[in-house]
């Protein structure tokens, strides 16, 4: 299951997990449309592709709710 992270890692924008406009790699490492643009779709962390995180919503969002830690260390 992702960790599905609240903020991008590179400039703290909020990224709730119903919405769509986040992006991961395969170490779940976060960023929001514009970083992952900024960046080339690489993971500055792991030079790993960012992809598309995919959204949760409904009884699985309550089921497993998003991460709260915040990784942006700004």
């Amino acid at each position: 299951m992702l960790d599905m992270r609240p903020d991008c890692e590179r400039c703290g924008t909020d990224l709730p997990p119903a919405r769509p406009g986040a992006f991961i790699c395969s170490f779940e490492c976060t960023f929001c449309t514009e970083c992952a643009d900024a960046l080339d779709e690489r993971c500055p962390n792991c030079g790993g592709e960012l992809m598309d995180r995919p959204t949760r919503t409904g009884d699985a969002l309550k089921r497993h709710p998003a991460s709260t830690t915040r990784h942006f260390t700004g």
